[in-house]
């Protein structure tokens, strides 16, 4: 069995100005994460790299999901619960 490691990213209660803050952060990370490696393998490879060319329309689909609803907390004068956990699986090829 492989070993797994559980790291907690984030956890507590949020205006929506600080979870919108939070997250948009991760978000816009990860988007500029993988459009520098899509980047990197045009520049070397002078060809795409197929997995950032998929997951960047898909981390702004997440992006406007958020900001849905950030709007639908915001109108209703709520506060946000966030709980994230990154999951570490070890493994051989």
């Amino acid at each position: 069995m492989n070993k797994i490691e559980r790291l907690n990213l984030i956890e507590g209660s949020f205006t929506n100005e600080e979870a919108s803050e939070i997250l948009m952060n991760i978000f816009l990370t990860k988007i500029n994460f993988h459009e520098k490696k899509n980047f990197s393998s045009q520049i070397r490879y002078g060809i795409d790299d197929e997995t950032s060319k998929k997951r960047i329309p898909e981390l702004k689909m997440q992006i406007e999901k958020l900001l849905e609803i950030v709007k639908e907390a915001k109108s209703k004068n709520q506060k946000m619960m966030i709980t994230s956990e990154i999951n570490i699986a070890l493994f051989d090829d």
